[in-house]
């Protein structure tokens, strides 16, 4: 993947962030930890796709990866409510989402 592609490098960002919260799941909840990190290689997956990509074809993956995002902060959120997660090992990577997303809104908008 080019070094210069922001928002690769910001998903990949993500991804790490991501690895204390997956860790701490899968103490607490296999299913939901898995869950995480299916949807955060989704992200990265469909990014890099996306950034070879022309046309349709290109804005269907990024569209995707927001889907992607918008699935990972929701399982956050549901494990913060479920007792599973404490907010202050979230915030990273609630912020790296919320990056990740406006990117990709500006990117198929």
């Amino acid at each position: 993947m080019p070094r210069h592609f922001d928002l690769y490098d910001v998903a990949l960002n993500l991804i790490a962030a991501l690895r204390p919260i997956v860790e701490r799941l899968r103490q607490r909840d296999r299913d939901q930890a898995l869950q995480i990190k299916k949807a955060a290689n989704s992200i990265l997956a469909n990014v890099g796709e996306g950034s070879r990509r022309q046309g349709r074809d290109r804005l269907q993956h990024w569209n995707i990866a927001a889907g992607s995002a918008g699935e990972v902060r929701v399982q956050i959120e549901a494990s913060i409510a479920w007792g599973d997660l404490e907010p202050d090992l979230t915030k990273t990577a609630l912020d790296l989402l919320a990056r990740t997303l406006a990117m990709l809104w500006r990117m198929t908008h």
